[in-house]
């Protein structure tokens, strides 16, 4: 499978409150640089529009700029794999 130039993978770590919604905190980017996210203002089901794809879209301010992260599911059903995390990137 090709990569997907619009799509950028980077590592998130995160909550999960007691009622089982996964909340990010910070963003590590490719470059190994730390984020802290500020605030989570919506999570919600979407479209990647620029890269494509579907997940769950978070929309994050970090630095008091907001933009899109999204988590990509896994298919599997069974395993530790759950999927990833992408933002777009930007043109």
């Amino acid at each position: 499978m090709e990569a997907n130039p619009l799509k950028v993978y980077v590592a998130v770590k995160a909550d999960f409150r007691s009622d089982g919604i996964m909340i990010p905190r910070e963003i590590t980017w490719t470059d190994g640089e730390k984020y802290e996210i500020d605030a989570v203002l919506d999570i919600r089901q979407a479209a990647a529009l620029r890269a494509g794809g579907h997940g769950d879209r978070y929309t994050v301010c970090v630095r008091g700029r907001c933009s899109f992260l999204f988590f990509e599911r896994s298919q599997q059903k069974i395993g530790n794999y759950i999927g990833r995390w992408f933002v777009e990137r930007r043109r």
